[in-house]
């Protein structure tokens, strides 16, 4: 990174009618440096450090618990080259509110990074580029996050203790919903229906459902799984209590 003064000399030889190659000879800059200064004096504002690998603190915690459940239901990190990383979560359509939540929480874990929005059937996706986002996601690989362990490290596990409810809303935003439920009951010889409240929240990675169980049970929210054919991918918040426990810090899509 070249100063500011080096920057104005270049451009003071430049403007005298010197050549690229001569000044680039006599400043060790190179011509492609000296084209960009004579657009844009100013350096560009560098990244904000990682705060993973260059600053050592933690990402603000509310935010990143939050897209930490968003990612761990619908999001992926790939590689591409120069070591930048694109992370992508998917949200759809039909809960607009929550693609300005994930667009909102993706710039507060990295604010020097633009996000961005790519439509597709049915969904948009938030992205985002870094060579960061596995320091932030180390859970990231290839395939698919149920053919592999979903292990958070100590460093996220304790981010998720002080944030349980952001981290539960993140995975219920992105793999669970709140819908009405029904039942009949025969009273006085006379069968009626009720209808009742409950959540869902649906993985097919053995690992995740822990980690959503794990922290309603952290909560004091009760749950049960249940499934059809044998496959038990998905959890139930069906108890009066409980679903006002999550009406209260979760909530419906939106």
């Amino acid at each position: 990174m070249y100063d500011i003064d080096v920057r104005k000399r270049a451009l003071s030889l430049l403007s005298q009618g010197r050549s690229l190659n001569s000044v680039s000879g006599e400043l060790g800059v190179s011509r492609s440096a000296l084209r960009s200064w004579k657009a844009r004096l100013a350096p560009l504002r560098p990244g904000l450090p990682c705060p993973r690998c260059q600053s050592g603190a933690a990402p603000p915690g509310a935010a990143y618990a939050y897209l930490l459940g968003l990612y761990l239901g619908d999001g992926c990190v790939s590689a591409l080259p120069r070591g930048v990383h694109l992370l992508r979560i998917a949200c759809a359509d039909a809960w607009p509110g929550l693609v300005d939540a994930c667009a909102e929480a993706v710039r507060a874990v990295r604010p020097g990074n633009r996000v961005g929005r790519v439509r597709s059937q049915g969904c948009q996706y938030v992205t985002s580029y870094s060579k960061h986002w596995p320091c932030l996601f180390p859970q990231h690989g290839p395939g698919r996050k149920h053919d592999r362990a979903i292990v958070l490290e100590p460093w996220q596990q304790e981010l998720v203790d002080a944030w349980r409810w952001e981290f539960v809303r993140g995975l219920v935003h992105s793999d669970g919903c709140r819908n009405m439920n029904w039942t009949t009951r025969e009273v006085g010889g006379e069968v009626r229906r009720y209808e009742y409240a409950r959540y869902f929240f649906t993985n097919v990675s053995d690992d995740i459902r822990r980690l959503y169980t794990d922290t309603l049970d952290a909560l004091g929210v009760e749950w049960r799984v249940c499934g059809r054919g044998g496959r038990p991918y998905s959890v139930s918040v069906a108890r009066r209590a409980s679903v006002a426990l999550m009406d209260a810090h979760v909530g419906p899509k939106h």
